[in-house]
């Protein structure tokens, strides 16, 4: 009799079988089915396409800040940051020269 009951110890071979069991079983149970890949990416591309969207509203914003040339041209030179970065520090602190250097040295 090849079987193991309940009062015969197990053999090597059917404990490891019972292991294979087990593993099989897990995986068949994690995987991700089709669908759901396809609602996953579909789930992320429309928060990319949100994130973007909202960069872009936040860009038109700022751009709209009016900001002086001098205060660029401090903040450029005491603080050797481009003109890009300088500008947008600025225009995030709404032009205030003060708050944007109190920012840039904390």
């Amino acid at each position: 009799m090849a079987t193991a009951t309940a009062s015969q110890p197990k053999t090597h071979d059917d404990i490891k079988t019972a292991d294979l069991e087990k593993v099989t079983d897990y995986v068949e149970d994690s995987e991700i089915k089709d669908k759901d890949i396809g609602k996953r990416i579909s789930l992320i591309a429309s928060r990319r396409a949100k994130e973007a969207e909202e960069r872009q509203r936040r860009e038109k914003e700022l751009s709209k800040v009016p900001i002086n040339k001098e205060d660029v041209e401090l903040i450029m030179n005491d603080l050797e940051m481009s003109r890009s970065q300088a500008e947008r520090q600025l225009r995030e602190h709404d032009g205030d020269l003060i708050a944007t250097l109190v920012t840039l040295t904390n």
